[in-house]
């Protein structure tokens, strides 16, 4: 099961579609999402959830609370839409597109993938390149 949740009125178009695609995602790497909430939330708040949880004092772009239990995927994944907007904009992408790109780099780290390394974060920018090119294939 996935949901959304927001909490500062972050909409987005065709939910179904963005459930569809991230199953398809965990599907291609052999796992299965038992529950998963993604929460839209401002830079404020997602950095007080930095303060209190990691005891970083920065803004972020998402964070990942991992519960899963070997390939079944269960967590929360906390997404600022204010750093997706100045992200789309500062690398030239869609906000749609770098939505897209967080939401699926939580996916991935929930999946084992890890991005501490130069080696890690070029196996993740390849993954979610390959994994959002499957938002737009229907099954």
């Amino acid at each position: 099961m996935i949901e959304f949740d927001s909490q500062n009125n972050f909409e987005f178009s065709s939910p179904k579609n963005y459930i569809e695609w991230l199953n398809r995602v965990a599907d291609s790497e052999n796992c299965s999402i038992k529950s998963l909430n993604y929460v839209f939330c401002s830079d404020e708040f997602l950095l007080d959830i930095n303060q209190q949880h990691l005891n970083h004092d920065t803004f972020t772009d998402i964070i990942t609370f991992d519960y899963s239990v070997d390939d079944v995927l269960e967590g929360e994944i906390y997404i600022s839409t204010d750093r997706v907007n100045e992200n789309a904009f500062i690398y030239n992408v869609s906000q749609d597109d770098e939505l897209r790109r967080v939401m699926v780099h939580g996916l991935l780290h929930m999946i084992g993938y890890g991005d501490k390394t130069d080696e890690e974060s070029a196996k993740m920018r390849l993954l979610e390149s390959q994994k959002m090119q499957m938002f737009h294939v229907k099954q």
